[in-house]
């Protein structure tokens, strides 16, 4: 069984495959001084749910990571308890998508699988909208190559930035107002929320949309159910796109 691990900013997720099938998935918060002994014990535990043994059951580790800490301590873990290395996704590894960035080696580990991971699912020419600690937009032509995209502020460092900026503003519960036009503080930010960034991913996958052409359009990330569904563009949603991504460029380089 392989073990799919995406460590961004805010959360890691961990994703249990069985073949092709996802058999389990979990979300973890990310701290860059968690130990590879703390993130062996918390995998254990998670393996233990269904019954797998730690040892024995898993063949594999493929881990995209945009914190080097955390990278670190993922190799060693898997380098120390299960006896072989991990696949991280990085230059060097073939994911079997040409990239057609200026310097390849900037492209993050978990917009490459999402790329690879939505090729597969639904072809191309494709656009991906990640929505997590940044929103990304990839686009993918119909041959499959990487063509670049667009990195904006995500919604929950930004709502970061205005708690941490406005006094008088407190936190809200992040779900759909009952009104587009707030009838308070709460509902306003909200609206703010739920419809600015909808309106933000509409307006620049439009624009992707005016270079490529009729594109699909998936949308994955942690806050992508609650966002997507207000976007007249998304037309897919798929939480686990980049563990899937993941999958494939394990097998390709195995």
């Amino acid at each position: 069984m392989l073990l799919a691990i995406d460590a961004g900013n805010t959360h890691t997720v961990v994703g249990l495959f069985d073949g092709r099938e996802l058999v389990d998935h979990w979300r973890i918060a990310t701290n860059s001084e968690r130990t590879s002994d703390e993130l062996a014990l918390m995998i254990q535990q998670f393996l233990g749910f269904h019954g797998f043994s730690f040892d024995d059951a898993i063949t594999g580790v493929a881990v995209s990571s945009g914190v080097p800490s955390v990278t670190a301590a993922l190799r060693e873990m898997t380098d120390r308890y299960f006896g072989f290395p991990a696949l991280v996704l990085e230059p060097g590894v073939r994911s079997g998508m040409p990239i057609l960035y200026d310097n390849p080696k900037e492209v993050g580990a978990d917009r490459i699988a999402n790329a690879v991971g939505a090729f597969d699912l639904h072809g191309g020419p494709t656009i991906v909208v990640d929505f997590g600690t940044a929103t990304t937009i990839e686009a993918i032509s119909a041959k499959g190559e990487y063509l670049g995209g667009a990195i904006v502020p995500g919604i929950e460092i930004s709502l970061d930035a205005l708690f941490g900026r406005a006094a008088g503003l407190r936190r809200v519960e992040l779900v759909a107002p009952r009104h587009i036009i707030g009838k308070s503080t709460l509902e306003s930010i909200q609206s703010g929320v739920i419809y600015g960034f909808s309106g933000q991913v509409d307006a620049l996958v439009e624009r992707f949309q005016a270079e490529l052409g009729p594109c699909t359009v998936i949308a994955t990330g942690g806050l992508a159910e609650l966002v997507g569904p207000h976007t007249r563009t998304v037309q897919h949603y798929e939480p686990w796109l980049t563990l899937y991504g993941l999958r494939i460029v394990f097998e390709r380089n195995k």
